[in-house]
């Protein structure tokens, strides 16, 4: 088993007990991975890309961990050691913490973190949701981590503070005990099934109108869900799906600025230009300057 508070290739340490570790297995065999973890830790992971499993008590239980999810996991009362088996080309970002560390990172109004209620103080808790475009560039980020060596444990503990922040963003749209359409697994479904279909053809995006007619769910009915489910309006959420493909685009360095746009189905660079400054406060060019260097 390794040890929490020790750095390695994947995993750096960045404060004693604050640990990120990323995984990225790009092969066509599964990749496991062990470490010990005890019951003063919470755990995060973020699958960007495939799936992987955590086992627990000697493989009898097992805990999937699906693309573009987050898991949350904590257990005061039993230690919780990582025993992953992560698919062929899946990508996953964990955050290992102690309860005391965390508790530091957030102030006493915080009162929507469920697990941080004094009451809750000695309840175990499991979370799974989907995580915003927003979360899946800091992921993307954090997985790259282009810095030198001697400033990484900086750069990911922005990083790290960033995504937390995301995480724990209290948005009362998404509360799901306050949202009983959410409660319906097959208004669920066809709300996927619609971001599925956008993610698919965001070349040619179809109109709100004939997506809500081709999930079978009232332009009402497909706006709200779609909100309550991932945090933002369709197009929005499609939007911020481009930026993060056109980051990725160009960080692969095998597309241009011009093929990036033309591939997100922006009808002229320009547009794609603004677009993409908008959202991160610089243009393609540079961004594509600033990673090739």
């Amino acid at each position: 088993m390794e040890n929490i508070d020790k750095s390695s290739k994947e995993k750096t340490l960045i404060e004693r007990g604050f640990l990120v570790v990323r995984y990225e297995n790009n092969k066509d065999k599964i990749l496991q991975k062990k470490m010990s973890v005890t019951r003063e830790y919470i755990q995060f992971h973020f699958c960007l890309k495939g799936s992987g499993k955590l086992l627990f008590n000697d493989g009898n239980y097992e805990f999937t961990v699906n693309e573009e999810h987050a898991v949350l996991l904590f257990n005061p009362t039993q230690d919780l050691p990582l025993n992953l088996k992560l698919q062929p080309n899946s990508w996953l970002v964990s955050i290992i913490i102690s309860i005391s560390k965390f508790h530091n990172l957030f102030s006493n109004d915080a009162n929507h973190i469920i697990f941080l209620n004094p009451e809750n103080s000695k309840r175990k808790f499991y979370d799974d949701r989907v995580f915003s475009p927003n979360i899946a560039v800091i992921l993307s980020q954090i997985l790259q981590a282009k810095v030198h060596d001697s400033m990484r444990a900086l750069y990911l503990k922005g990083k790290v503070y960033e995504l937390l922040s995301l995480y724990f963003n209290k948005n009362d749209d998404t509360d799901l005990e306050q949202c009983p359409f959410l409660a319906d697994e097959e208004n669920v479904r066809k709300i996927r099934q619609a971001k599925e279909i956008i993610l698919e053809r965001m070349s040619e995006p179809p109109t709100l109108h004939y997506l809500s007619q081709e999930i079978g769910l009232s332009l009402k009915k497909l706006k709200e869900g779609f909100k309550q489910l991932y945090g933002d309006t369709v197009y929005g959420y499609l939007l911020d799906h481009k930026m993060t493909e056109a980051q990725r685009m160009l960080e692969t360095q095998n597309y241009n600025v011009n093929e990036v746009g033309l591939k997100l189905g922006y009808s002229t660079a320009s547009h794609f230009i603004v677009a993409f400054k908008k959202k991160y406060g610089t243009t393609p060019k540079k961004y594509l300057m600033s990673v090739s260097s």
